[in-house]
Formats: structure tokens, C-alpha cells, sequence
């Protein structure tokens, strides 16, 4: 038996899962939010019950000091020789990485190096491995990225119709994020249904704060909505998705903003809170359709549309599709986005939800759709952590 910490570090964040493996129970869980504020807030799961602490935490070496240092007084574990190895979630891998790896000296800079193809959460990722390497040096340490598991597509997919040599030169390409999800959601979908992963096309529909969908032939991405950044795709809750390019010099005249002011606009305040000017949380947003706003009817119905256009490509794409998966935030708890997503393909490719169960679906692997739908729809929550945890025992050949 291991115990294996799963870590995803963000900017002012860093969230955490510790695995007993290979049985794969949650030993604890938690997050530190607001990291580098005087009132920071330490989350822990102990015994089931969250025990929160408001706190000043200058940085990420202090809040894995002080995630470690709970784990004993909590009684978590005796000893922090007992945690025999971290996972990190990482962004970005570039084209080098098409699967986790053990985080060496190369790798750990690879994450500094690129980090200009993601700056805000690189140099998390990279801090938050740092942190963890320093408490925890004896340890072993993988990297997993988010990018890894769309590297199955074609340059004819994931090339820009842009001069070639950006490509050559700076790597300009379509990567896909959200990776880690999708890769779960394949195969435990093809386990739900008591399938070879190779012998079905599903469309995986990762619909968070952040949201992409990819489409997946035999166990392989064929495409996928999010692009050279996460900024690309769907509209999400305060991302834009796709625009025309030219808006951005259009507006930088109109308004004597800066690329990077609109850039940071179309990445922060765009999206579910452009549109509703209610929020970037779908949950705000539904209250607010309940209470007949406008706005935010609006910003539902142009979801529902981003979500079922591209679910329509991607049924082309793969020929034929045995199931549209839902996940993350909104997949797994919005009933009303799932529906109405499902409504807007039902004319052409004969979908059909059964309303009694998608409404009562919330949290739990089920099939949603009615037995006359020509395409399966099920709702399976993610688990990216444990999917770091099985790379982190499997790479450092913990059992």
C-alpha cells in the first residue's frame, strides 16, 4: 500500500487529495485559497468534516508547510515518510510531453521554460512543485499534464490555417486542456458500459468555470475545443471562447485599450458574466433565468448553442457516435444546461434526454438519455486526482 498526494497548484491556490493506493480511498482532501493574503483559507477534511482556518499565507512553500504539518495533528498520517509520492497537475506540456513523467531537474525546468505558452499557471504549477519538493525531498514527484492526452490529433486538426512557420518557429497550435478529465471520462465510460475503450467514439463534455469538449475515436482525441490556450472553444463562465481576431485591434481603437487589457477582458469578464452581467457561476445565472432576466436567458441559450454546435462537428468528425458524456461543474449539476444542450441536437441527430432522470441525475453516474435516443447521454463526475494519483504509483512503481 502507498499513499500518494494529488496536487493541482494555481496562482493563489492549491488544491489537494491524499490517496491511500492501491485501493484508491481518499485519505483527506482540501484547499488553500487566497494564498499570498492576509486572510487566506486553509480547508482540511478530517473524518469526513471540513475544519476551515482564515489565516494570513505569504506563499505556496508556507501553505504546503502548513498543509503537511496538519497532516500530522490531525492524525492524517504519523509520519511524513508515510506519503510515498506527489502528483502534479500541470498545464502545459508542449509537444514533449505526451504522458506524465517522473519530475527531474529537466522536467521541472521544461515547466519554467514553457511558460510562456501559459504564464499565470505555469509558474503556479512550477511554485507549487517547488514547495512540495523542498518539504518533501526524499520523495518521489510526477508531472501530469493537461495538454497530454490531446496530442493524439492530426496537424491537419490541430494546425491554425496561419503561415506554417509559426508552427516551426514558435510551436503556435491547437493543444486542448482539460486532458486529465477527459482521459478519466473515456475510460470509465467504456468501463460503465462494459466496453473496450477502443471500441467506442464518445464526445466528453467537460463544462466547468472553464469548459471544453473533445471528441474521442477508439480511446483517442480526434479534436478538441479548447486551443492554443484555454481560451478558445465554448464561451465559458468568464472566458469568450472563440471570436473573431479582429475584434481585438477593432476594439483596441475604439476603446485605446491594449491587446493585453482586451485579452485579460475576453479571458476574465467575458463569457456567462459578459453576456448575463449576473455572474460567471451558472448557479447565479439560473437563479436569475428563474426570475425571468433577460440577460441571463440570453447567456443560456448562446451556451446551450456553443455546446450543441460543437457537439454536432464532432459527431461528423467521428463518423458515429455511441455517447455524449457530461462532467465537471456544470455537466454533473446542471440539469438545465445538459437539457438544453440535448434539445438543440435532438432534430438532427435524434437526441433525447429523459427529463425525470436528468433532473435527479445530480452527482451520480447514469445514463440520461431516453431508450429511443439515437445517441447514449450520461452524466459521470470527473476525478482528475485520482488520475494523477494512478500515474504517480504507476510511474514511481509504488506497487
Amino acid at each position: 500500500m502507498s499513499k500518494v498526494m494529488a496536487v493541482n497548484a494555481g496562482s493563489s491556490s492549491l488544491k489537494f487529495k491524499l490517496f491511500l493506493m492501491p485501493q484508491e480511498e481518499v485519505l483527506t482532501e482540501g484547499v488553500v485559497e487566497r494564498i499570498g493574503m492576509e486572510d487566506a483559507i486553509f480547508t482540511i477534511k478530517v473524518n469526513g468534516e471540513k475544519k476551515r482556518e482564515v489565516l494570513p499565507i505569504k506563499d505556496h512553500q508556507q501553505a504546503v508547510n502548513m498543509l503537511l504539518d496538519a497532516l500530522i495533528s490531525n492524525g492524517i498520517v504519523k509520519d511524513l515518510k508515510e506519503i510515498n509520492g506527489v502528483g502534479h497537475r500541470v498545464l502545459h506540456g508542449g509537444e514533449k510531453y505526451p504522458e506524465s513523467v517522473v519530475c527531474t531537474e529537466e522536467v521541472a525546468q521544461d515547466i519554467l521554460d514553457m511558460k510562456d505558452l501559459g504564464p499565470l499557471h505555469m509558474v503556479a504549477n512550477y511554485t507549487g512543485y517547488a514547495a512540495f519538493h523542498n518539504a518533501l525531498p526524499e520523495v518521489g514527484h510526477v508531472t501530469v499534464y493537461d495538454t497530454s492526452f490531446h496530442l493524439t490529433m492530426k496537424p491537419e486538426v490541430y494546425l491554425y490555417p496561419i503561415p506554417l512557420e509559426y508552427y516551426e518557429k514558435y510551436k503556435v497550435r491547437k493543444y486542448g486542456f482539460h486532458g486529465t478529465s477527459h482521459k478519466y471520462i473515456t475510460y470509465r465510460y467504456a468501463q460503465l458500459v462494459n466496453k473496450d475503450v477502443k471500441d467506442s467514439n464518445i464526445i466528453t463534455c467537460h463544462l466547468g468555470n472553464g469548459a471544453s469538449l473533445a471528441a474521442i475515436k477508439a480511446g483517442e482525441v480526434v479534436n478538441t475545443s479548447m486551443g492554443f490556450t484555454p481560451l478558445a472553444g465554448i464561451m465559458m463562465g468568464g472566458r469568450s471562447g472563440d471570436v473573431d481576431p479582429s475584434i481585438i485591434p477593432y476594439l483596441m481603437e475604439k476603446t485605446g485599450q491594449s491587446a493585453e487589457e482586451l485579452i485579460n477582458t475576453f479571458n476574465k469578464k467575458s463569457g456567462l458574466l459578459g453576456i448575463s452581467g449576473v455572474s460567471s457561476d451558472a448557479r447565479d445565472i439560473q437563479a436569475a433565468v428563474d426570475k425571468g432576466n433577460e440577460r441571463a436567458i440570453l447567456a443560456r441559450k448562446m451556451y446551450a448553442q456553443r455546446v450543441s454546435s460543437f457537439i454536432g462537428s464532432y459527431f461528423v468528425q467521428l463518423g458515429h457516435t455511441d455517447a455524449i458524456v457530461f462532467t465537471a461543474g456544470l455537466g454533473e449539476n446542471d440539469k438545465n444546461v445538459r437539457k438544453e444542450a440535448c434539445d438543440l441536437l435532438t432534430e438532427a441527430l435524434g437526441v433525447k434526454v429523459d427529463e425525470e432522470i436528468n433532473n435527479n441525475a445530480r452527482g451520480k453516474e447514469i445514463k440520461i438519455s431516453t431508450p429511443d435516443s439515437k445517441i447514449d447521454v450520461w452524466v459521470i463526475p470527473t476525478d482528475e486526482e485520482i488520475m494523477i494519483a494512478r500515474d504517480t504509483v504507476r510511474l514511481l512503481h509504488l506497487n
